[in-house]
């Protein structure tokens, strides 16, 4: 399982780079080789705001059909048009081309509320259980 050290995590297994009050997100690696090949994603419109916590978007796999969560507060400023034509890249590069939105965050202080490749690892161990 590859979890980057300079992500923030969700327990529902978005992770997270924060630049510059700029959230992007995308499922975790973990998460994607659970639901094994995904075949479709509902991506949320631009200029929507979300609140952490909230179901934002659908990620369709053949296995099973799972929440895209807000891992922030905040409007969402862009979204990943290609995986509307491609969604396998979230499994291919789940870090990487696979991102899913980027959020302009409205409150930073949620960041606490997220772990560390270290404590999401471990979550994943346990809930593996």
């Amino acid at each position: 399982m590859n979890t980057p050290s300079n992500l923030k995590y969700t327990k529902t297994h978005e992770w997270v780079l924060i630049e510059n009050n700029i959230a992007t997100e995308g499922i975790t690696d973990f998460a994607q080789s659970e639901l094994s090949d995904i075949a479709f994603v509902e991506l949320p419109e631009a200029g929507r705001k979300v609140a952490q916590g909230e179901a934002m978007g659908t990620i369709e796999a053949v296995k099973a059909v799972s929440d895209l969560v807000a891992a922030l507060s905040g409007e969402i400023i862009e979204v990943n048009e290609a995986l509307k034509n491609s969604p396998d890249k979230i499994n291919t590069s789940a870090f990487g081309e696979g991102w899913i939105v980027k959020i302009k965050i409205s409150n930073p202080d949620e960041a606490k509320n997220l772990m560390n490749a270290d404590e999401y690892a471990k979550h994943c161990e346990e809930s593996h259980h």
